[in-house]
């Protein structure tokens, strides 16, 4: 029996680029490029960061096909009346990762949207984390409906949140 990989070193500290451009790409842009294409144009900033991504305090941190994983920097703005991070801070992270997982193996033309995802936490999410990591991994894509699933680590490798996600996909 083998040793499961060890996962890659990863940084507590990492924080958002800095100058990010966030705006809407449209329809016709995304009609262009296939899935993994546009994660790679927006790692480059050729493309504008999704403006949800600003507000996360979240960006792409590594794509490939089938795997995107983003990267977040939870803190205080993001906190409930509980005095930890939301949970919909890691629903967000999640809906993310798994969905764009799916994207990644799409051909030009061709989108998704999310029909459901589920998210559960294992742990408390504070701005004392440090950066997180959200991989979402894609299960199985058809023509009509992809699966992924996705789970939230701090920069050690515990895992914080665990997640699975259903995409419908259709011509854009």
């Amino acid at each position: 029996m083998s040793a499961a990989p060890l996962p890659p070193a990863r940084s507590a500290d990492l924080h958002p680029p800095k100058g990010g451009r966030y705006a809407p790409i449209p329809l016709e842009t995304l009609r262009e490029m296939a899935g993994i294409e546009l994660f790679r144009k927006l790692m480059s900033g050729e493309l504008p960061g999704a403006p949800i991504a600003e507000l996360m305090n979240m960006w792409i941190h590594e794509a490939e096909p089938g795997r995107i994983v983003f990267a977040g920097r939870p803190d205080l703005q993001h906190y409930n009346p509980i005095g930890s991070v939301h949970g919909g801070y890691a629903g967000t992270m999640l809906d993310s990762c798994m969905s764009c997982a799916v994207q990644s193996m799409l051909p030009k033309g061709m989108g998704y949207t999310t029909l459901e995802y589920k998210v559960s936490l294992v742990r408390a999410i504070s701005h004392k984390t440090g950066t997180v990591y959200a991989e979402g991994t894609v299960i199985q894509v058809g023509s009509r409906v992809g699966t992924a699933e996705g789970r939230i680590v701090d920069a050690t490798g515990k895992v914080l949140a665990t997640g699975t996600t259903t995409c419908l996909i259709f011509p854009i």
